[in-house]
Protein backbone atom coordinates (compact mmCIF):
# COMPACT_ATOMS: atom_id res chain seq x y z
CA UNK A 1 0.00 0.00 0.00
CA UNK A 2 1.07 3.57 -1.05
CA UNK A 3 0.58 6.68 1.23
CA UNK A 4 -0.47 10.01 -0.01
CA UNK A 5 1.65 12.93 1.72
CA UNK A 6 0.38 16.14 1.42
CA UNK A 7 3.29 18.77 2.35
CA UNK A 8 2.13 22.44 2.35
CA UNK A 9 3.52 25.85 3.42
CA UNK A 10 0.47 27.69 4.42
CA UNK A 11 -0.09 31.15 5.96
CA UNK A 12 -1.66 31.50 9.65
CA UNK A 13 -5.24 32.60 7.50
CA UNK A 14 -4.60 28.72 5.39
CA UNK A 15 -2.74 30.87 1.95
CA UNK A 16 -0.75 27.96 -0.27
CA UNK A 17 -0.71 30.63 -2.90
CA UNK A 18 2.78 31.19 -4.92
CA UNK A 19 4.93 30.65 -1.88
CA UNK A 20 8.43 30.38 -3.94
CA UNK A 21 8.12 33.24 -5.87
CA UNK A 22 6.38 36.77 -7.38
CA UNK A 23 5.37 35.12 -10.72
CA UNK A 24 4.77 31.29 -9.30
CA UNK A 25 1.28 32.04 -9.72
CA UNK A 26 -0.62 35.17 -9.67
CA UNK A 27 -4.18 34.04 -10.70
CA UNK A 28 -6.50 36.21 -9.15
CA UNK A 29 -4.29 38.94 -9.00
CA UNK A 30 -2.29 37.46 -6.05
CA UNK A 31 0.75 39.82 -5.46
CA UNK A 32 2.32 38.19 -2.39
CA UNK A 33 3.53 35.54 -4.41
CA UNK A 34 7.25 34.45 -2.77
CA UNK A 35 5.96 35.20 1.15
CA UNK A 36 8.12 32.10 2.13
CA UNK A 37 11.54 33.06 1.53
CA UNK A 38 12.24 35.76 4.04
CA UNK A 39 11.32 33.69 6.88
CA UNK A 40 13.22 29.85 5.72
CA UNK A 41 15.75 28.92 8.25
CA UNK A 42 17.54 25.85 9.37
CA UNK A 43 14.22 23.89 10.40
CA UNK A 44 12.25 24.59 7.19
CA UNK A 45 14.82 23.14 5.44
CA UNK A 46 15.46 20.08 7.68
CA UNK A 47 11.60 19.58 7.34
CA UNK A 48 11.63 19.84 3.78
CA UNK A 49 14.72 17.53 3.43
CA UNK A 50 13.20 14.76 5.75
CA UNK A 51 10.37 14.73 3.70
CA UNK A 52 11.99 13.89 0.66
CA UNK A 53 14.99 11.67 1.95
CA UNK A 54 12.42 9.10 1.57
CA UNK A 55 11.31 7.50 -1.25
CA UNK A 56 8.65 9.45 -3.31
CA UNK A 57 6.92 9.94 -6.11
CA UNK A 58 5.59 13.34 -7.12
CA UNK A 59 1.80 13.82 -6.89
CA UNK A 60 0.55 17.15 -8.77
CA UNK A 61 -1.93 19.14 -10.40
CA UNK A 62 -1.65 20.73 -14.21
CA UNK A 63 -0.45 23.82 -12.89
CA UNK A 64 1.63 22.93 -10.31
CA UNK A 65 3.06 20.46 -13.11
CA UNK A 66 3.85 22.84 -15.25
CA UNK A 67 5.68 25.73 -12.49
CA UNK A 68 7.63 22.75 -11.51
CA UNK A 69 8.29 21.26 -15.40
CA UNK A 70 9.78 24.72 -16.21
CA UNK A 71 12.24 24.71 -13.54
CA UNK A 72 13.53 21.47 -11.83
CA UNK A 73 14.72 20.10 -15.03
CA UNK A 74 17.13 22.98 -15.34
CA UNK A 75 18.51 23.32 -11.46
CA UNK A 76 20.94 20.97 -11.33
CA UNK A 77 24.59 21.90 -10.77
CA UNK A 78 22.80 25.83 -9.63
CA UNK A 79 23.32 24.33 -5.70
CA UNK A 80 19.43 22.88 -5.44
CA UNK A 81 20.80 19.48 -6.29
CA UNK A 82 19.30 17.57 -2.74
CA UNK A 83 15.48 18.48 -4.44
CA UNK A 84 16.62 19.04 -7.61
CA UNK A 85 17.49 15.39 -8.38
CA UNK A 86 15.40 13.25 -6.55
CA UNK A 87 12.61 15.71 -8.40
CA UNK A 88 13.72 14.79 -11.68
CA UNK A 89 14.97 10.88 -11.19
CA UNK A 90 11.14 9.95 -9.75
CA UNK A 91 7.81 9.04 -11.61
CA UNK A 92 5.54 12.22 -11.52
CA UNK A 93 1.84 11.76 -11.65
CA UNK A 94 0.01 14.88 -13.00
CA UNK A 95 -3.76 14.83 -12.83
CA UNK A 96 -5.76 17.05 -15.15
CA UNK A 97 -9.17 16.66 -16.29
CA UNK A 98 -8.03 18.88 -19.55
CA UNK A 99 -4.88 16.95 -20.52
CA UNK A 100 -1.04 17.88 -20.25
CA UNK A 101 1.76 18.50 -22.39
CA UNK A 102 4.27 16.56 -20.54
CA UNK A 103 7.82 18.18 -20.68
CA UNK A 104 9.40 16.05 -18.04
CA UNK A 105 11.21 13.26 -17.74
CA UNK A 106 9.37 10.55 -16.17
CA UNK A 107 5.52 12.14 -15.88
CA UNK A 108 2.51 9.84 -16.27
CA UNK A 109 -0.97 11.53 -16.80
CA UNK A 110 -4.08 10.60 -14.49
CA UNK A 111 -7.53 11.83 -16.06
CA UNK A 112 -9.46 10.19 -13.20
CA UNK A 113 -7.90 11.61 -10.20
CA UNK A 114 -9.99 10.32 -7.72
CA UNK A 115 -9.93 6.49 -9.45
CA UNK A 116 -6.36 6.46 -10.60
CA UNK A 117 -4.66 7.79 -6.88
CA UNK A 118 -7.14 5.26 -5.42
CA UNK A 119 -5.87 2.74 -7.79
CA UNK A 120 -2.12 4.00 -7.22
CA UNK A 121 -2.33 3.71 -3.25
CA UNK A 122 -3.32 -0.15 -3.70
CA UNK A 123 -0.11 -0.62 -5.37
CA UNK A 124 3.43 -1.28 -3.65
CA UNK A 125 6.00 1.66 -4.11
CA UNK A 126 6.73 4.60 -2.39
CA UNK A 127 4.77 7.69 -0.86
CA UNK A 128 2.97 9.67 -3.26
CA UNK A 129 4.06 13.50 -2.34
CA UNK A 130 1.78 16.17 -2.90
CA UNK A 131 3.41 19.95 -3.17
CA UNK A 132 0.99 23.40 -4.09
CA UNK A 133 -1.73 21.33 -5.70
CA UNK A 134 -4.24 23.31 -3.85
CA UNK A 135 -7.16 21.84 -6.46
CA UNK A 136 -6.17 18.29 -6.40
CA UNK A 137 -6.15 18.41 -2.63
CA UNK A 138 -9.44 19.56 -2.44
CA UNK A 139 -10.20 16.03 -4.70
CA UNK A 140 -8.08 14.32 -2.27
CA UNK A 141 -9.74 15.68 0.86
CA UNK A 142 -13.35 14.97 -0.55
CA UNK A 143 -12.26 11.33 -1.35
CA UNK A 144 -10.23 10.34 1.84
CA UNK A 145 -7.42 9.85 0.18
CA UNK A 146 -4.49 11.54 2.30
CA UNK A 147 -3.05 9.58 4.91
CA UNK A 148 -0.95 12.40 6.17
CA UNK A 149 -0.47 16.39 6.11
CA UNK A 150 3.08 18.01 6.82
CA UNK A 151 2.63 21.78 7.65
CA UNK A 152 4.76 24.71 7.93
CA UNK A 153 2.90 27.73 9.13
CA UNK A 154 4.19 30.85 8.86
CA UNK A 155 3.70 33.95 11.29
CA UNK A 156 2.03 35.82 8.31
CA UNK A 157 -1.67 36.97 6.73
CA UNK A 158 -1.84 37.24 3.19
CA UNK A 159 -5.67 38.14 3.04
CA UNK A 160 -6.57 36.31 -0.14
CA UNK A 161 -5.20 33.44 -2.18
CA UNK A 162 -5.67 30.02 -2.89
CA UNK A 163 -6.38 27.86 0.36
CA UNK A 164 -5.36 24.53 1.54
CA UNK A 165 -8.60 23.90 2.90
CA UNK A 166 -11.41 25.15 1.29
CA UNK A 167 -15.09 25.24 2.49
CA UNK A 168 -16.77 22.12 1.93
CA UNK A 169 -14.11 20.27 2.71
CA UNK A 170 -15.67 16.83 4.19
CA UNK A 171 -15.32 16.41 8.11
CA UNK A 172 -11.86 14.26 8.77
CA UNK A 173 -9.46 13.99 11.96
CA UNK A 174 -6.11 13.33 12.44
CA UNK A 175 -3.60 12.64 14.84
CA UNK A 176 -0.78 14.98 15.76
CA UNK A 177 2.67 12.81 15.32
CA UNK A 178 5.43 15.75 15.64
CA UNK A 179 5.52 19.58 16.25
CA UNK A 180 8.13 22.19 16.85
CA UNK A 181 8.57 25.87 16.05
CA UNK A 182 11.58 27.21 14.23
CA UNK A 183 13.79 30.02 15.12
CA UNK A 184 11.85 32.47 12.20
CA UNK A 185 8.34 31.24 14.18
CA UNK A 186 7.49 28.24 11.12
CA UNK A 187 4.69 26.20 12.86
CA UNK A 188 6.57 22.91 11.57
CA UNK A 189 3.54 19.93 11.91
CA UNK A 190 2.77 16.38 10.94
CA UNK A 191 -0.99 14.88 10.73
CA UNK A 192 -1.90 11.87 10.29
CA UNK A 193 -5.63 10.43 9.47
CA UNK A 194 -7.51 9.34 12.68
CA UNK A 195 -11.07 8.13 11.62
CA UNK A 196 -14.08 10.28 11.56
CA UNK A 197 -14.59 13.58 13.90
CA UNK A 198 -16.21 12.43 17.45
CA UNK A 199 -18.39 15.56 18.41
CA UNK A 200 -19.01 16.26 22.21
CA UNK A 201 -20.66 18.81 24.57
CA UNK A 202 -18.85 20.94 26.90
CA UNK A 203 -21.50 22.76 28.33
CA UNK A 204 -21.19 22.88 32.01
CA UNK A 205 -24.90 22.50 32.59
CA UNK A 206 -26.55 19.48 32.45
CA UNK A 207 -30.09 21.19 32.11
CA UNK A 208 -30.63 24.01 29.63
CA UNK A 209 -32.40 27.19 31.52
CA UNK A 210 -34.84 29.00 29.78
CA UNK A 211 -32.46 30.94 28.53
CA UNK A 212 -30.34 28.69 26.76
CA UNK A 213 -33.82 27.01 25.92
CA UNK A 214 -34.24 30.40 23.80
CA UNK A 215 -31.36 30.93 22.17
CA UNK A 216 -31.62 27.76 20.46
CA UNK A 217 -34.70 28.55 19.40
CA UNK A 218 -33.59 31.60 17.80
CA UNK A 219 -30.65 29.96 16.50
CA UNK A 220 -33.37 27.47 14.60
CA UNK A 221 -35.36 30.55 13.10
CA UNK A 222 -31.73 32.46 12.23
CA UNK A 223 -31.24 29.12 10.39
Amino acid sequence: MRKVITGAFVSMDGVIQAPGGPQEDPTGGFDKGGWVAPLIDQEFGAEVDDLFSQPFDLLLGRKTYEIFAAHWPFAEGLGYDEIAKPFNSTTKYVASRKGVDLTWNGSVHLSNAAADIAKLKTEDGPALVTQGSSDLIQTLLAHDLIDEIRLQTFPILLGKGKKLFKDGAPPLAFRLTHSKVSQNGIVIARYERAGAVTPGDIAMIASPNELELARRERMKREG
